[in-house]
């Protein structure tokens, strides 16, 4: 079983203000080079939940559902060593290049990290290299994963949190 995993190319427009960060795709988002692709994931749910709609289309139409709302797609880590798709798996990462990107994406005003581990790597990140992020307000939020973690939370009260991707200014 292959251990090592590189992540995906980030989905982002010259409109994006919003960059939403996850830790490393899962198994299953790698295979099918989408981020979310696990069903159990309830990102796209969630999405649509806050936009006050219902995402039930295609994955090319996901992605420009969330680029139409300014909202990019990414991770914090570009590889790692983890067996299986959980966070708490991953060893040896290698973070993403922040610099280019939001060099390149000026409008991004908001950082927001989806959940726990995304948020700790980003926390490390951040710490080595704060200018990268100066000017940008960075946000934790409840993990996605359909996989219970240590603060389980509802669906209902994870989009209550996630309405924050919505105040950019």
């Amino acid at each position: 079983m292959q251990t090592w995993k590189e992540g995906l190319a980030p989905v982002i427009s010259k409109t994006s203000s919003v960059l939403i960060l996850g830790s490393l795709p899962g198994d299953m988002s790698l295979r099918m080079q989408q981020y979310y692709a696990n069903p159990r994931n309830q990102f796209w749910e969630i999405l649509g939940a806050v936009f006050g709609c219902t995402l039930q289309s295609s994955y090319e139409e996901k992605i420009n559902f969330a680029l139409a709302r300014g909202i990019a797609l990414w991770d914090v880590l570009k590889a790692a060593d983890r067996k299986g798709s959980l966070d708490s798996s991953i060893t040896k990462a290698i973070a993403n290049e922040f610099g280019e990107l939001l060099t390149a994406y000026p409008n991004i005003r908001l950082v927001a990290l989806n959940g726990g581990k995304a948020a700790a790597h980003f926390r490390s990140i951040r710490k080595r290299d704060p200018s990268t992020f100066a000017g940008r307000h960075c946000i934790e939020l409840p993990s996605t994963s359909g996989v219970p973690g240590k603060n389980v939370l509802s669906l209902q009260e994870k989009i209550n949190r996630w309405a924050a991707i919505k105040d950019t200014e």
